[in-house]
């Protein structure tokens, strides 16, 4: 089991945790929502849960609610600009389908 990080993704999450000082790490999640099912959930963990799964790449610490880590084990988080938009984007090879605007899942 494991959540992984491009050298972009890391590079922008160690950059807003230097700015947070009581920021730990990312935490990365899903919700059932959209038209697909799932939508997933990035914030900065300021605490950790017990349950939490917690993983490290490229220094950065990646905090996981166990039940969203059965949907995304396995996901590669990047962080992508293009022209004016930048986004933190998943390749995730548990998805069986996504919806037409790519804000949702199924598994």
């Amino acid at each position: 089991m494991a959540i992984s990080l491009t050298d972009s993704a890391a590079e922008r999450v160690r950059t807003y945790l230097e700015r947070r000082d009581s920021a730990l790490g990312l935490r990365l999640g899903v919700t059932a929502t959209g038209c697909s099912g799932y939508s997933y959930v990035i914030n900065y963990a300021e605490e950790v849960d017990e349950t939490d799964v917690v993983f490290e790449d490229k220094g950065v610490k990646v905090f996981i609610d166990p039940e969203a880590l059965q949907l995304i084990d396995g996901t590669e988080v990047d962080f992508v600009k293009s022209g004016l938009n930048e986004a933190f984007s998943f390749r995730n090879p548990n998805v069986a389908g996504e919806c037409g605007c790519g804000e949702s899942f199924n598994v």
